[in-house]
């Protein structure tokens, strides 16, 4: 579906139906909170970040985080 024919279909939605509309696509995806950190390492480290993330690169997820610090520590896995 184009962007034209959501509009469309967006146009003849009521305002109650847009506003759940509206309400379905924050829940699926949620709009980023401004981090608020006045301190210049915190704002270093986004950008750093944020440099990493346009590199290509993926971040780890959770789990291989996990096991990156397990292999670090020589195997041990913190139970949690």
């Amino acid at each position: 579906m184009t962007t034209e024919q959501l509009l469309e279909k967006w146009k003849t939605l009521d305002p109650e139906q847009q506003q759940q509309v509206l309400a379905f696509i924050e829940v699926i995806h949620p709009t980023p909170k401004p981090t608020q950190s006045s301190s210049r390492l915190g704002q270093q480290l986004r950008k750093i970040r944020q440099e990493i993330i346009e590199s290509g690169p993926p971040l780890l997820t959770p789990e291989e985080i996990e096991q990156e610090k397990a292999e670090r520590r020589g195997g041990y896995l913190n139970p949690s």
